[in-house]
């Protein structure tokens, strides 16, 4: 059907890109049921008392099996399409130093031959590049040799399953397939970036820095010598890079000739590369609609805004046969773990689509395929020196070295390179610092924003050299922390003061009390002499991680129907964290209950046209201040669903939008009602504050005046056409973007840099003359900005969550193995949105924690996932008897108050169980391992 003709649920424009026109549409028929019929996704059913949704609102479909993920979706299950689904599937490269030369399908035989194959000739031809994000080559050309391991080389496309599948089992493992030149080596290629953070502190943590990123400027690299960065020359009264690094040759010669009184320790530390792992495989179901010169897509996408625009582009430089005026892209839930941000399998599919006769085609990655080309956790190389005061056990200086593998793209293995250096310092504070990130081009498979994002690599060796700073000054390890915690309004590495209360010397006093830690000795001696050939260990870390990517943007709308009903839409992707269901909770604060109807992955914001230009991480101010004079700017668009970013980021433009249908809909209906009530002169005279404002038991109070039900409200609301609707977007640069709006003449200054406006049923002619988008929205012009300057960039990190674990395990001589016996967590993570949400994060992050410290492990080139013979078979995740899934606890610090926002803890709470692992290792046999994971084998060689 042309989209002229749309069905029931119309397709709604959502920006035009190069040309491009891009739309977002809710998928139809049994798969539109699936994903967003109240029948399917139910309704929050919440607890008024405690504000907490008794489960989650995808719970039972997921649990039933209905169609709830994007690799559930055939083509029969989208209204419009031709109902016959067809299948591709994608040879690659397994060997990456030499030339690749073809392929031969002589296998296949006739019978299996694709019916269409598409390779770099077809691309090159007709014009279709990746956008500049993902590089070069989308299929290798005959000639090169390829940048990584796995690289593909052709799209092989079937009209019929049956054919497809036998033609790739008989593929499959089969080396003589692709064909290559002689032995060349691999490609050598300069960094993906390359970064150094020096600081030199005041005389107190509290003074003023006399150098550091935030104050001055980070420094970068003068020049790419030989593949590796040369640093500019060190001058004391040169540019910022110059006088940088001065201090940083200072640092590190202060190191090598240190104080009588300094201890120093020089240390190495190696983390594996490790697979993302998310039980959902990539895949794709696209289809070209020649007719209306339409690319539909059904995607699996943290960030499906980015995949809209990405698609856009590539089509709108395409050339010859193949011409696209629409992209139409329906966003599904999704499991990603960082996996399914910023990759390029979304692009692969609406490749594969534009060669496949006009059919609907799937794209989708087994198990096998899945190991081979997944995003990975970098493997890194660390180089730690680092310097305590023996009499007063604090540290002194801090010079560390982080070399990240970002094999064969991009991707995000700068920033990720840069976060872990900037991260290393974890929960302490360091008087001066000078750390360096690199993030190397290898032919590994792509590495990129998996969880932990780096800060999981360096914290965890941090936490391992603590321990040992504490054993050789003879400390006890928790007191040794105490002394060198950071505290709220010490400053980071980079010289940023955290922004809110840093709560990690309560963690740390929680830890030091508990039973695990304050009877290990004992235990230790009465667990040895119980168990024979066994010894005991106790280990503890604790960390802190940042929550945010300093550019994260958002928009959410909120609107209360006449019947009561509230309808959330939010940009943000459902991955598997349970956003839909805590981010229609967190109206509840502002409007008294949940979200009753909850759309996520909404890339349509024509009721609020926000535009941005440039890049939020490197623009000047100058740039920022002349595009910031159009009242509709931001720098940044929408954040993918990544960095941890939900909890805070998202739930704040939630509020914002709920905050404003309160204050300026339900409120003065309220007011009216009251003043309605009192009557006469006393009306005039009504004196109560919003600041009052209770809701309670589905009723809103204040000062003591009649407590109103919920939908009395509501109809006063609409009956007097006020605020009943609001779609708000917000920027944040380590602090939120600021705006004054004029909301029916009131001048209101808010947290956010972009507003709409729905009023309700009654509103007179004159208000709705001014509700002019497709939603019925007044787009209300900021009259003045406050956007936080872009030297704040420099901050790197502001934002913190704490978590502290406590792990008892145990070791079998003979064999190495480690049996974690019981292990215990303290969170801080600011006010719950949802405490059983809070714990399955908590519950999931430990065993991905355990996986890492433990048993996950990728051999990163020839032998490893990219040559295609990788699977759950060699690799192992962990399992229930893994993690001590009974004996295993936890613990939230209470909140300060009422008011603390909610903090992003996805990321945090896997990463404290590997270095107390590891510590708790060094406990039970006296060794302490430095490189990842500590294996049986690891163990024995120890022990033998």
């Amino acid at each position: 059907m042309p989209l002229s003709n749309p069905s029931r649920r119309a397709f709604l424009k959502a920006s035009v890109v190069a040309g491009v026109s891009v739309y977002i549409a809710p998928l139809g028929g049994r798969a539109f049921a699936a994903l967003f019929e109240e029948k399917i996704l139910t309704p929050v059913q919440w607890d008024s008392k405690s504000g907490a949704p008794r489960f989650r609102i995808d719970g039972i479909a997921k649990v039933t099996g209905d169609k709830v993920f994007a690799r559930d979706i055939r083509a029969r299950d989208m209204p419009h399409w031709p109902q016959q689904q067809s299948h591709a599937f994608i040879l690659r490269t397994t060997l990456a130093d030499r030339p690749y030369e073809g392929f031969d399908l002589g296998l296949l035989g006739e019978d299996l031959k694709p019916d269409r194959i598409v390779t770099a000739d077809d691309l090159q031809r007709d014009g279709i590049a990746f956008p500049p994000f993902y590089g070069d080559d989308i299929l290798l050309p005959a000639g090169k040799t390829p940048a990584y391991l796995g690289q593909a080389v052709a799209i092989l496309i079937y009209h019929d399953f049956a054919r497809y599948r036998f033609a790739k089992d008989k593929l499959k493992f089969q080396d003589q397939v692709i064909r290559y030149g002689a032995p060349t080596g691999p490609l050598q290629r300069d960094p993906w970036g390359t970064f150094r953070y020096v600081r030199v502190g005041g005389a107190t943590p509290y003074d003023e820095d006399v150098f550091s990123s935030l104050k001055n400027a980070p420094v970068f690299p003068s020049a790419m010598r030989k593949h590796a960065p040369v640093w500019p020359d060190g001058i004391d009264h040169g540019n910022p890079g110059e006088v940088g690094m001065a201090h940083a040759a200072r640092i590190r010669a202060e190191l090598d000739n240190p104080p009588a009184t300094w201890l120093v320790l020089d240390r190495e530390y190696r983390t594996q590369s490790s697979d993302t792992a998310a039980l959902e495989p990539d895949n794709a179901n696209c289809w070209y609609e020649a007719a209306t010169q339409t690319l539909h897509m059904v995607v699996a996408t943290q960030s499906p805004v980015e995949v809209s625009e990405s698609a856009a582009e590539m089509v709108a430089k395409a050339r010859g046969p193949l011409p696209v005026k629409r992209v139409i892209v329906h966003p599904c839930y999704t499991v990603g773990y960082g996996s399914k941000d910023h990759y390029n399998f979304p692009l692969y599919g609406l490749v594969t689509a534009l060669y496949a006769d006009g059919k609907p085609v799937r794209l989708a990655n087994d198990r096998f395929e899945q190991f081979q080309t997944s995003i990975k956790r970098h493997a890194f190389n660390m180089r730690y020196r680092v310097a305590v005061d023996r009499e007063t056990g604090l540290f002194q200086s801090f010079a560390g070295d982080f070399e990240a593998n970002g094999g064969g793209r991009a991707n995000f293995s700068a920033s990720v390179a840069m976060v872990a250096a900037t991260a290393a310092q974890s929960i302490y504070y360091f008087p001066k610092n000078d750390l360096t990130a690199v993030a190397i081009a290898s032919r590994a498979v792509d590495a990129g924003s998996a969880r932990g994002y780096g800060t999981l690599q360096s914290m965890a060796a941090t936490e391992v050299l603590v321990d040992e700073f504490a054993e050789q000054l003879k400390l006890d390890p928790i007191e040794f922390r105490l002394r060198n915690a950071l505290r709220s309004g010490m400053k980071n590495t980079q010289g940023a003061i955290p922004a809110g209360a840093i709560r990690v010397d309560e963690v740390l006093e929680a830890a030091r009390v508990h039973p695990l830690w304050t009877g290990r000795a004992k235990k230790k001696a009465e667990y040895e002499a119980a168990h024979s050939g066994k010894r005991y260990g106790v280990g503890f870390a604790c960390v802190q991680k940042d929550f945010g990517t300093g550019a994260e943007a958002s928009f959410a709308k909120v609107e209360i129907r006449r019947d009561g009903q509230i309808v959330l839409h939010h940009v943000a992707a459902e991955i598997g964290t349970g956003m839909s269901t805590s981010q229609a909770v967190a109206v509840s604060r502002w409007l008294g209950r949940p979200a009753t109807e909850v759309r996520v992955a909404v890339t349509d914001w024509s009721d609020l046209p926000i535009v941005t230009s440039g890049d939020p991480y490197l623009m000047s101010q100058a740039e920022q201040d002349k595009a910031a004079a159009n009242p509709r700017w931001s720098p940044a668009y929408a954040s993918p669903s990544s960095a941890t970013n939900s909890a805070y980021y998202f739930t704040h433009s939630t509020r914002e939008a709920a905050r404003i249908v309160f204050m300026h809909g339900l409120w003065p209906a309220a007011l009216a009602i009251w003043r309605q009530g009192i009557g006469g002169g006393q009306a005039a005279s009504l004196v109560v504050r919003v600041e009052d404002a209770r809701w309670v038991d589905g009723k809103l109070t204040a000062g003591g005046l009649e407590a109103l039900p919920y939908q009395r409200i509501v109809d006063k609301a609409h009956e007097l056409g006020l605020v009943t609707g609001a779609v708000v977007h917000a920027f944040n640069r380590w602090q939120w973007n600021e705006a004054e709006f004029d909301i029916d003449g009131a001048l209101t200054r808010v947290p956010i840099d972009g507003l709409s406006v729905r009023y309700g049923d009654g509103a007179d002619a004159t208000r709705k003359a001014t509700m002019t988008t497709p939603g019925g929205y007044r787009v209300l012009d900021r009259k003045k900005a406050y956007m936080v300057p872009t030297q704040r960039n420099n901050a790197a990190v502001t934002y913190y969550s704490a978590v502290g674990t406590l792990v008892e395990l145990s070791v079998h001589e003979a064999s190495g193995r480690v049996e974690l016996l019981s292990h215990h967590s303290i969170m801080e993570c600011g006010s719950q949105l949802s405490p059983e949400l809070v714990s399955g994060q908590l519950q999931g992050g430990l065993a991905m924690g355990i996986g890492h410290a433990l048993h996950e492990y990728l051999p990163l080139y020839e032998d490893g996932p990219g040559n295609g013979t990788w699977n759950f078979n060699r690799y192992h995740l962990p399992r229930a008897s893994d993690v001590a899934v009974w004996t295993q606890s936890g613990t939230v610090l209470p909140p300060l108050s009422e008011t603390d926002p909610p903090k992003g803890i996805a990321e945090v709470v896997m990463i404290p169980v590997v270095g107390a692992i590891v510590n708790g290792i060094a406990h039970a046999i006296g060794h302490r391992f430095t490189s990842l994971p500590v294996t049986a084998e690891k163990i024995q060689e120890v022990l033998a």
